[in-house]
């Protein structure tokens, strides 16, 4: 690493956590290359993460903790998904700094010592290696496997708005204090979108540099499948929407309110159609599917009382739906009274009531608290 201030005092205490499951084959020679890396400036802790593998691994892990001091191994007693075995690892470890190391040797443990650089350095929270930035290293291998890791990150990108290159890259090094203030949800390969988005909605540092990659075939023993990328999608879409800029939010919002306009417009002309008045039909409709939109608002989109306690924004939402339905019912009225077609005018209503309700919803009912810049000892909400 380059001399810092507190390299020249104290060396780095770097926590690494290796989730391992299945890898009698390459563990061993992982760990070697990684405890390679410490020298004068780095000092190093090794958390090796069992994941109830089935061959020799978690013997191996245990021969390596006794060997070496600066080596721990914990067992998962069944096997859980590389989020799991990191979400143990984490707040396990001790470091001031802590990144993933994958134990099928991918990666080169020696290119964290450089992402270590801004974090040492006081110029960045979070780093990433990326794959796709590096001059270094490459083994040629999946043509369709590359493509769709660069449109999960295209995807990514713009619902974090965040530039980056390689959302997928198993190397993330973070401050300690960061990463264990952030509550992990997902089991499997679900963990990769999943902190890029709370990192992103923490407003923290993040830089990105260039990574060598070593990849395996699935015949020697790659794991991550085609479940995985859609699991990865629907990550994205989960912890990303409801801070999501404000365009994806309308687009993602237009979808929802396609399904609730339209039984909102069929129950409206079966209600006329039924000798319904106006003044009765076109609200009612309305509040029916409001409720739809607001079932599918919570479900898909916004995060349900992330301001408000629920009592509260209950009655905010109530008050919003009276007043998009007078709106939607001063509309559908007047025109009617101006000789324009009752569909035609109910379709401009339930139009013109969208806009007002996703404003109402995105700004007012559902406006989120800010979630950041992070601050060191909170624990993050995201």
């Amino acid at each position: 690493m380059t001399p810092t201030k507190r390299a020249a005092t104290k060396p780095t205490r770097l926590s690494i956590i290796i989730p391992c499951y299945n890898e009698e084959n390459t563990l061993e020679r992982c760990v070697a290359k990684v405890r390679s890396i410490a020298d004068s400036s780095l000092s190093l802790e090794i958390i090796i993460v069992d994941d109830g593998s089935k061959d020799k691994s978690l013997q191996i892990a245990r021969s390596l903790e006794k060997d070496h001091k600066d080596v721990v191994a914990i067992q998962q007693t069944r096997n859980q998904g590389k989020g799991a075995a990191l979400r143990t690892g984490f707040q396990r470890a001790t470091g001031d700094y802590v990144a993933v190391q994958d134990a099928d040797l991918e990666y080169d443990p020696q290119d964290l010592k450089k992402l270590l650089v801004p974090l040492v350095n006081d110029e960045a929270d979070v780093v990433f290696g990326s794959r796709f930035l590096s001059s270094g290293t490459h083994r040629v291998l999946y043509f369709w496997h590359s493509l769709g890791n660069r449109m999960l990150t295209l995807i990514s990108n713009m619902f974090t708005d965040l530039n980056l290159t390689d959302m997928e890259t198993c190397y993330k090094v973070f401050r300690r204090d960061i990463i264990q203030s952030i509550t992990i949800q997902e089991n499997r390969f679900g963990f990769e979108p999943e902190i890029v988005a709370k990192v992103a909605q923490m407003r923290l540092r993040i830089f990105e540099m260039g990574v060598s990659y070593y990849g395996r075939t699935y015949e020697e023993g790659k794991k991550i499948g085609m479940k995985d990328g859609f699991r990865a999608l629907y990550c994205v879409f989960r912890y990303n929407l409801h801070t999501a800029p404000v365009p994806i939010q309308f687009f993602t919002y237009l979808i929802i309110g396609a399904a609730a306009a339209i039984v909102n417009y069929v129950l409206f002309v079966l209600m006329y159609a039924g000798g319904w008045s106006v003044t009765m039909a076109a609200p009612t409709a309305f509040i029916l599917a409001s409720g739809v939109n607001y079932y599918l608002s919570v479900k898909l989109l916004f995060r349900h009382t992330a301001r408000w306690n629920s009592a509260v924004e209950i009655l905010m939402y109530c008050v919003l739906v009276c007043l998009v339905a007078l709106l939607d019912l001063g509309i559908t009225q007047g025109m009617i009274s101006m000789g324009t077609n009752p569909g035609i005018s109910k379709l401009t209503a339930t139009a013109a009531g969208l806009i007002a309700n996703f404003a109402g919803r995105r700004f007012w009912v559902f406006a989120e608290p800010s979630s950041g810049p992070w601050k060191p000892g909170a624990r993050s909400q995201v």
